[in-house]
């Protein structure tokens, strides 16, 4: 993402999420805790235009995606999004759905790693958002439900039919996409949709230590891995390794390098700069 702005200031509030920043690590809560953290057309919109927004600012290094009380999220609300969505033209729902789509792809091209602490339901989009996160820190009360089909709907919502394969494999993904079937913690571990399972209650802390350790590491060098992530999943090989190799070359011209180089030889930790 560009970190050119335009005449657009910042924003000082977001009012369907709550944004909180530490010294380079950002955590934006899903805060609708009556609702297990139901989306709404606002919460999505706030979500597309802050993730961007995150990545122009320069200082965030990680970024931590929660939810307030009992669960994570619970997917698009039922009545605010569904009922309001059977009232809407083709032209509408398509100007919708490209917006989640939209969140998603915010997600994946900040350049800056994003972890989802997750705790009790992640379902539909809540399941989605998860997914599209660079990693997920879960306690053993998550459980993931890509629910699409049980409401009608393709499985393939929100780039999940091309996220999920990648993550846990086709026939784990065709089975958790056509069958909309809940996955609990032990499960996802094992299919490796969860990066990492924590004790009970623990995703938070540990989300925020994984956030800290990310944010203080190579912040320049996580942003590329990131997007060779991204680029290289539908690249052929011979591809893939001349972006590898360029991206190598542009890096070795770093400060960072250079400091890893002048802190192994002087006996001591790097100081990172993210430059």
């Amino acid at each position: 993402m560009s970190p050119f702005t335009g005449s657009a200031s910042r924003t000082d509030e977001w009012r369907h999420l709550r944004l909180t920043l530490d010294s380079g690590v950002a955590t934006v809560t899903l805060d609708r805790p009556d609702r297990l953290n139901a989306l709404t057309f606002g919460a999505y919109a706030d979500l597309r235009d802050l993730l961007p927004e995150l990545a122009r600012d320069g200082s965030i290094r990680a970024l931590v995606l929660g939810g307030e009380g009992r669960g994570f999220c619970s997917g698009g609300d039922v009545d605010d999004i569904i009922g309001a969505t059977l009232a809407m033209d083709t032209a509408r729902l398509l100007d919708f759905n490209r917006m989640t789509g939209q969140v998603v792809r915010a997600l994946r091209d900040c350049p800056f790693p994003v972890i989802a602490a997750v705790h009790g339901v992640a379902a539909g989009a809540g399941a989605v958002l998860a997914l599209a996160a660079d990693f997920r820190v879960a306690d053993p009360t998550a459980r993931f439900v890509f629910l699409f089909t049980r409401v009608g709907l393709s499985g393939g919502d929100m780039g999940a039919a091309y996220l999920l394969p990648r993550v846990v494999g086709l026939g784990h993904a065709t089975r958790l996409l056509m069958l909309g079937d809940p996955v609990h913690a032990a499960e996802a571990e094992r299919i490796g949709l969860i990066s990492q399972l924590t004790e009970p209650g623990g995703a938070p802390a540990a989300a925020q230590d994984l956030a800290r350790r990310l944010a203080d590491g190579p912040a320049l060098a996580h942003a590329q891995t990131k997007a060779l992530l991204n680029a290289e999943l539908d690249m052929p090989l011979a591809a893939s390794l001349e972006l590898d190799a360029a991206t190598q070359a542009l890096l070795m011209h770093s400060a960072d390098y250079a400091e890893f180089h002048a802190a192994f030889t002087e006996k001591r930790p790097p100081a990172w700069r993210g430059r």
